[in-house]
């Protein structure tokens, strides 16, 4: 599974936030890595320089194995907030599609 992470001008793309970006994809979604080809995941930074209650948005599209993609959005206050609850969600539609 290839986890590609994509941020904004506002959010620094470390190698620090790859690895933790990889890291929770790769420890949540768990089992279901075998059915993933890809994640991409989209940070950014909705109000830039302004501070905000969930201002940091977390897109996530996962691309399984003869399925369309499937993509879940989800906003924090900090973006490993953004990132946990974009997993989360991501889990959860990935379970469902697998089942089916």
């Amino acid at each position: 599974m290839k986890i590609q992470l994509n941020t904004d001008h506002n959010i620094e793309g470390t190698e620090e936030l790859s690895a933790h970006v990889t890291g929770v994809v790769q420890s949540d979604l768990g089992e279901l890595c075998e059915h993933v080809t890809r994640v991409e995941v989209h940070l950014s930074d909705v109000d830039g320089a302004k501070s905000g209650q969930g201002d940091k948005r977390c897109v996530m599209e996962a691309r399984l194995e003869g399925r369309k993609p499937i993509a879940v959005t989800d906003h924090g206050s900090t973006v490993d907030h953004a990132i946990d609850g974009a997993i989360a969600k991501l889990k959860r539609v990935v379970e469902s599609a697998v089942r089916t």
